[in-house]
């Protein structure tokens, strides 16, 4: 832990499990389940007192499992994600965040062959987690990730049943050391 004026900055680094799944949309013809995917990267943490800035550059694969009546098929997008966290810590070690998290897309693992390109390179989304952190720095969280941007990025008339007006949705769970 570095000491600048006040503020206490700090290096950590974090990985976990993701369960994600796309919201809102038109998938008349289709169920959409969950999947599992990752998240990992590393983040600095500026600490003020009980509240903190905490950027984090993260890698993280999204989507959903699509069933119709061809197949059932993972529909699989890779961002780079940059979430920005403000987080309120208790003397305990638990704490609260929220804050917005950008997106980049990095690629796509889509078995449609009437979807040219399947989502947009920017994903806009805005989370809220609790978690608790020992003395020692190591952590274990849960943030919930609501996306604010539409994912779609192709023509409805040449996707069959699917509307591209839907969003991300996923839930992280995962560990981090400081």
């Amino acid at each position: 832990i570095t000491v600048v004026g006040m503020t206490q900055v700090s290096l950590g680094f974090k990985a976990g499990a993701n369960i994600t799944n796309f919201t809102g949309g038109d998938f008349e013809a289709v169920k959409k389940k969950s999947i599992v995917g990752f998240h990992g990267g590393g983040y600095l943490n500026f600490a003020l007192g009980a509240l903190s800035l905490q950027p984090e550059v993260l890698v993280s694969t999204q989507g959903a499992r699509i069933d119709s009546v061809s197949g059932s098929y993972d529909w699989k997008v890779t961002y780079l994600t940059v979430p920005v966290m403000l987080k309120y810590r208790s003397a305990g070690g638990f704490y609260l965040e929220a804050g917005p998290q950008f997106g980049f897309k990095l690629n796509e693992d889509v078995k449609n062959e009437t979807i040219d390109a399947f989502a947009k390179n920017l994903d806009l989304s805005a989370g809220a987690g609790i978690g608790f952190q020992t003395k020692g720095g190591f952590g274990i969280g849960g943030r919930y990730l609501v996306g604010l941007s539409k994912v779609g990025d192709f023509d409805a008339s040449n996707s069959g049943d699917i509307d591209p007006d839907f969003k991300n949705s996923v839930i992280q769970i995962g560990i981090f050391f400081k």
